[in-house]
């Protein structure tokens, strides 16, 4: 097959720079794989430095004032699809949507188009409308709750169906000692989910002040990602508990902060679905406190490898917090079963080979041009690929490193 990957962030772009990213890795062992995404863009930069993959700078304008722009950008992206003739090309939000429909009429191959709903946000009047009957063969769901959002969506005629992300359960794998070793009294709690406000990680502050003084002083909570707001800053200062937060910044490698960790959160009350960030650390062996928001609980077995909260209920993340201070045994007890979980449900080959067999499934319909006996690369697999995890990428930690920065 020969695959375009789009996307429209021009910087980090979070969950959607993994979700390309492992894909194009994964497939570019055999098939022919692309990515058309900004030039400054960290995933731009990323697949360039893979000796299989194609990276085309595009930019994706996006508003009226910007018609020029727009011209330009799907003149090029028109030219670019034109030369390569492919078979599938797989958005992954509106702005590239609305470009790649702009960039595929009068080619004489029209490539089939796949989209991936990676948030909770709403999918419903004329615009979807008319994307979901003229410019989408075919949409895919990171979790089940997503699902049940488009069937209640006019891209219920592209038949939706549920890949949940996976991870790399052996790049991601836990450290050789387990952090609570080091001095077994403080616990260290944390995210690499980021500082966005609707990450939900500010209410942490107020259920650190339903603790006890003792307890609250044995707790650190430290959150990668961009460093916080103007209002994120006051209010922590606000809550004078600004010593108990501690942020990383933006990093290149999150292990060595989700190692030395005891336990993870995603907290998150609006737009989030799934969570690279959450499957990350259950497979580094933390047990992780999520919200019953969006498909964050599909993680998580409450009780077991996890705890899942109420939104915005801070007296029961306050009890977890408590559970996890009194009872440290329990606490890695859940660790070792987060990383069963993620090893048995989460890992990167389930989800490269699902959305594979989605490609050659849609390319083998009725509607396609594409004959997938003629060529073996187009049959549905279910070998396994081969694994990017290796010894070097194993963490040999056997002190977690400190990551504590303010």
């Amino acid at each position: 097959m020969k695959l375009l990957y789009t996307n429209f962030h021009s910087g980090s772009g979070g969950g959607h720079t993994t979700y390309i990213r492992e894909l194009a890795r994964g497939l570019a062992q055999r098939h022919d794989v692309h990515v058309a995404v900004p030039g400054e863009s960290r995933l731009f930069r990323e697949t360039q430095a893979f000796p299989n993959v194609s990276a085309f700078a595009q930019t994706y304008p996006n508003g009226l004032r910007r018609w020029r722009a727009r011209q330009r950008a799907r003149a090029r992206l028109h030219a670019y699809l034109a030369e390569h003739r492919f078979d599938i090309v797989h958005v992954n939000g509106s702005a590239d949507h609305r470009l790649v429909m702009a960039a595929v009429r009068g080619l004489k191959h029209r490539p089939r188009i796949v989209v991936t709903k990676h948030n909770t946000k709403s999918m419903v009047g004329l615009q979807h409308l008319w994307r979901a009957r003229f410019g989408t063969d075919k949409a895919i769901a990171v979790c089940d709750y997503v699902l049940r959002q488009l069937h209640a969506t006019p891209y219920r005629r592209c038949d939706p169906e549920t890949v949940h992300n996976g991870v790399d359960t052996t790049f991601y794998s836990p450290p050789l000692t387990h952090p609570s070793h080091r001095d077994g009294v403080r616990l260290r709690i944390g995210s690499n989910a980021g500082t966005a406000d609707y990450k939900g990680w500010t209410d942490l502050v107020s259920a650190l002040m339903l603790l006890s003084d003792e307890d609250r002083r044995r707790v650190d909570v430290i959150i990668a990602g961009h460093p916080p707001s103007q209002s994120q800053h006051q209010l922590l200062e606000q809550s004078g508990l600004r010593e108990y937060f501690h942020f990383p910044g933006m990093l290149d490698d999150v292990r060595p902060m989700i190692a030395s960790l005891d336990a993870g959160f995603v907290l998150s009350y609006d737009v989030e679905t799934i969570s690279f960030a959450c499957r990350e650390m259950m497979a580094m062996g933390k047990p992780v406190m999520v919200t019953n928001y969006a498909g964050l609980p599909e993680n998580v077995r409450d009780g077991e490898d996890g705890w899942v909260v109420p939104v915005h209920d801070h007296e029961a993340m306050a009890k977890a917090l408590r559970s996890m201070l009194e009872d440290r045994e329990d606490l890695w007890r859940r660790g070792r079963a987060a990383r069963e979980h993620a090893v048995a449900e989460f890992g990167i080959e389930r989800f490269i080979r699902r959305t594979e067999n989605i490609y050659l499934q849609l390319l083998a319909s009725p509607e396609s041009s594409t004959d997938p006996g003629s060529d073996p690369h187009l049959q549905p697999v279910g070998t396994s690929l081969t694994e990017r995890g290796s010894k070097q990428h194993r963490p040999q930690w056997s002190t977690p490193p400190s990551t504590d920065a303010t």
